[in-house]
């Protein structure tokens, strides 16, 4: 896509570091986590899924109680019953329930990752530390082939996606089903996140998340590029 005046530069990839503790406050919390719950992981979360995805699922941040303690995105916590079932449903999970990061649950042509990779308190991330993690979702998002979806869930998510590919958010305005070319093969679909507060007051239902997931299965589905699926842990 040719770049306008109004674009940024996209983010450069960087490798995801396990030890990274770029973000003061960020490493200070997460520091405190594992000395007062030694059984957590209490470090940056990597993505999990295939190495190359067609569908690439876009959190906020790892839950304090859920991937912080398994170190599998969305695992352990509300947030991934939802998730992992619906991922099941369409064909992208080798299980409906993801419990443990040793499960031996795999994803199917997927791969889920958060913009920002470290547990923030109140499961809120300032936009610097979203920022400073803007490299490793780069690097997720450059797994993704020419017809492949990405799915953000939730507006932080939505943002972090277009400042990691250099795209300015009042281009693509965040709702929940809609859809965004971005202009490269690729397809951009928003979601409500599938947070505990979304879904008890209904602001995001079953259906409503099932019908996300089912648009980026028609369109992987009939995207003529289709592979073999890979299903790595």
């Amino acid at each position: 896509m040719a770049r306008t005046a109004e674009q940024g530069s996209p983010a450069r990839a960087e490798a995801f570091a396990a030890d990274c503790v770029r973000c003061p406050r960020l490493a200070a919390y997460l520091a405190d986590c594992r000395a007062a719950r030694p059984g957590y992981r209490g470090l940056p979360v990597p993505a999990f899924g295939v190495e190359a995805p067609r569908l690439l699922v876009v959190g906020l941040a790892p839950g304090l109680h859920g991937a912080n303690r398994t170190g599998r995105p969305f695992t352990g916590d509300h947030a991934g019953i939802l998730l992992y079932e619906t991922l099941y449903a369409h064909g992208f999970s080798s299980a409906p329930v993801s419990v443990a990061a040793d499960d031996g649950l795999t994803l199917i042509e997927a791969r889920i990752t958060n913009a920002a990779r470290c547990a923030p308190p109140a499961n809120k991330p300032l936009p610097a530390e979203v920022r400073a993690c803007a490299g490793y979702l780069a690097a997720d998002l450059a797994r993704v082939p020419a017809g492949g979806v990405v799915i953000a869930l939730g507006r932080v998510a939505h943002e972090a996606v277009l400042a990691a590919l250099g795209e300015k958010g009042r281009a693509f305005p965040f709702a929940h089903g809609a859809r965004h070319d971005l202009g490269d093969g690729r397809t951009l679909i928003d979601s409500y996140h599938c947070s505990r507060y979304n879904t008890q007051t209904r602001r995001l239902t079953a259906d409503m998340f099932a019908a996300v997931f089912l648009g980026a299965r028609e369109l992987l589905d009939a995207d003529p590029r289709r592979g073999a699926a890979r299903a790595l842990r």
